[in-house]
């Protein structure tokens, strides 16, 4: 069995949260944890835990397939968290964004 790529997990947990502009002491706070926790795990100085993974996600509104998205040999996780993001968008921005997959 191969062992996760918890640098790239930090790197999408990351990029995740400043996608949002939310800071490290926020999302610290709403999972209960110190800041410097945060900062290790997006810097790849400790292993998220599960239980710590599905809280991120929670505050980030993410699915934890999205963030173990390189895990995965199949296009699934981003299939879903696209599913996810169309479904609250309107159907004028649903117009909108299938235009752009098409000219794509």
């Amino acid at each position: 069995m191969q062992e996760l790529n918890f640098q790239q997990i930090g790197k999408n947990i990351r990029s995740a949260r400043l996608r949002q502009g939310l800071t490290q002491e926020y999302l610290a706070s709403r999972i209960g944890v110190n800041v410097s926790h945060i900062s290790n795990i997006e810097n790849n100085r400790v292993k998220v835990s599960l239980t710590a993974l599905v809280a991120i996600c929670n505050v980030l509104n993410l699915t934890v397939d999205y963030v173990l998205k390189q895990e995965y040999t199949a296009a699934d996780a981003i299939d879903n968290e696209i599913l996810k993001e169309l479904a609250s968008c309107s159907p004028e921005e649903k117009e909108k964004i299938l235009k752009i997959i098409q000219i794509l």
